[in-house]
């Protein structure tokens, strides 16, 4: 799956215990999300990562929400539990992505850290409009409107955070 290839979808079959133990994903992304928080410079004090963790858990968590009544109103609502467990498990290697990626950026020149970072980022979302195509079978443009949505609700949940932690 996470190298574009759909045979990956059939590794899952939308049971509800596959579906709840794919949420053990974030857990093993939560270091990898803390990471790139070093990376960056965001983490700084105790307070701060409190914050960031709770905003891990409610983006996480928002999304799966959120898609759920999207995937109603794309009429793929019985595909959704199969949708969910791919999209969380394809969190790991979109986060190993960042972080493998962002890691070499402090000590590289700016402008080539820049691209490794948006070489990262492409992939992520490839990654999530990919996984969205092929578990909900949608059209590629309707799983756009899925990837827009996480991405609309992680820059919410980032805002948030970022004025709390100010």
């Amino acid at each position: 799956m996470a190298r574009g290839r759909p045979t990956g979808m059939n590794a899952f079959d939308g049971s509800p215990t596959e579906t709840m133990r794919s949420f053990w994903a974030g857990a093993i992304c939560w270091p990898m999300f803390f990471a790139l928080g070093l990376i960056t410079g965001v983490n700084e004090g105790m307070g701060e990562w409190l914050v960031d963790a709770v905003g891990f858990v409610v983006g996480w968590v928002g999304f799966a929400l959120a898609s759920q009544m999207m995937a109603k109103l794309a009429g793929r609502e019985a595909a959704w539990p199969r949708f969910i467990a791919a999209w969380n498990w394809a969190n790991i290697p979109q986060y190993a992505a960042l972080v493998l990626l962002s890691a070499p950026g402090m000590l590289l020149p700016v402008g080539f850290a820049q691209v490794l970072a948006l070489v990262a980022v492409g992939y992520a979302m490839w990654l999530e409009w990919f996984v969205t195509k092929h578990a909900l079978g949608i059209p590629g443009a309707s799983a756009v409107m899925f990837v827009l949505l996480d991405v609309a609700i992680g820059l919410f949940v980032q805002g948030v955070v970022g004025r709390m932690t100010m």
